[in-house]
């Protein structure tokens, strides 16, 4: 069952240009692996993760470097995450992550959707609304 989704689109000129004035995201945001990767694969990454705290529904226990983007042999991307950040997924009975990403004409994209169980759709629910008053 999909428990989240989420989509985030970096404008890749805009991302380098901060990646130039501050030095240290690098550091905060990847991880020693992604670090070394062109600023065009790294916008793609920080849409990615971006994507993935929408899809959990916040950023609760969530640490940027703790998401990374590993490719499988076929070159399909995927997250390998650790520490609280795996902990807080596998606590929201989230079991799979689909990660879609592209770069094209200066935006690079990312789109996530997240499967788990039932209950983990409905435990981060809002609460119903009240019925209205007739009166």
């Amino acid at each position: 069952m999909i428990v989240g989704i989420g989509v985030d689109l970096v404008d890749i000129p805009r991302f380098e240009r901060t990646l130039e004035r501050t030095p240290r995201l690098r550091d905060r945001l990847f991880s020693p692996a992604e670090q070394a990767l062109k600023p065009r694969s790294l916008a793609a990454r920080y849409a990615a993760k971006e994507a993935l705290i929408k899809a959990l529904g916040g950023s609760d226990g969530v640490h940027w470097t703790e998401i990374e983007v590993t490719p499988e042999p076929s070159g399909r991307p995927w997250f390998t995450l650790t520490g609280s950040t795996a902990a807080v997924v596998a606590a929201r009975g989230i079991t799979t992550l689909h990660l879609s990403m592209s770069h094209d004409a200066g935006f690079a994209t990312a789109y996530v959707v997240a499967e788990g169980t039932a209950s983990a759709a409905t435990s981060d629910a809002a609460p119903p609304r009240p019925e209205e008053d007739p009166e």
